[in-house]
């Protein structure tokens, strides 16, 4: 009966938890850090121009936020973008939001995503200008733009004014988790995870 009990108690929290993951609600109409009185300029965000304008110029994939960081007037909004930037080849790899799920949307070029869900199941799609992909908050998913030739361009939607990014192969092999819980854990030898380790903390 006290087993019973605990089990209703740990649901309970659980539930109260999970309510409270993404952004909590306001009882304002917005949040205006200190210091700041509120004009036009303070609900407009400039930052995303020269991002919508195709390849990157320094690296094969780049993000540009406008998240409650770069623009703090969605404080309290559950609202945030991004412009995903892919040069030919270009890859976002494995990660995850844990505060968000993300609406993309390509506006340029085309993308294959993919995600995985609590199940292990792997889902994909190739996406063409115009085409939109919704990644559930919390699951593991990609992108990559295949194209040999052409650069991409996508714009990503999120729940959240903070919707946080879990990179995993920074996250796995550059976080400084012992090299032999990952190798028994991949079931592979200590010299190939000294190499991805090697490749994250590069990267």
């Amino acid at each position: 009966m006290a087993s019973n009990a605990w089990v209703i108690l740990a649901i309970v929290l659980a539930t109260l938890l999970g309510t409270h993951a993404g952004d909590p609600d306001i009882t304002s109409d917005f949040i205006v850090p200190d210091g700041v009185t509120p004009d036009a300029d303070f609900f407009t965000f400039k930052g995303l121009k020269q991002a919508l304008r195709g390849a990157p110029m320094d690296a094969p994939f780049k993000v540009t936020k406008a998240s409650q960081v770069e623009f703090p007037a969605l404080m309290g909004q559950s609202v945030s973008y991004a412009v995903l930037q892919f040069a030919p080849g270009g890859i976002n790899p494995p990660h995850t939001h844990p505060r968000s799920a993300e609406l993309l949307l390509v506006v340029q070029g085309w993308l294959h995503v993919g995600l995985v869900d609590s199940n292990n199941t792997l889902f994909t799609q190739t996406l063409r200008t115009g085409d939109m992909f919704v990644f559930p908050r919390g699951l593991v998913h990609f992108q990559v733009n295949k194209d040999p030739r052409y650069p991409a361009v996508a714009l990503s939607a999120f729940s959240s004014a903070n919707a946080g990014t879990v990179s995993l192969p920074k996250t796995l092999f550059g976080s400084g988790i012992d090299e032999d819980i990952l190798a028994k854990s991949f079931k592979t030898d200590a010299q190939t995870i000294d190499k991805l380790v090697s490749a994250a903390t590069m990267g």
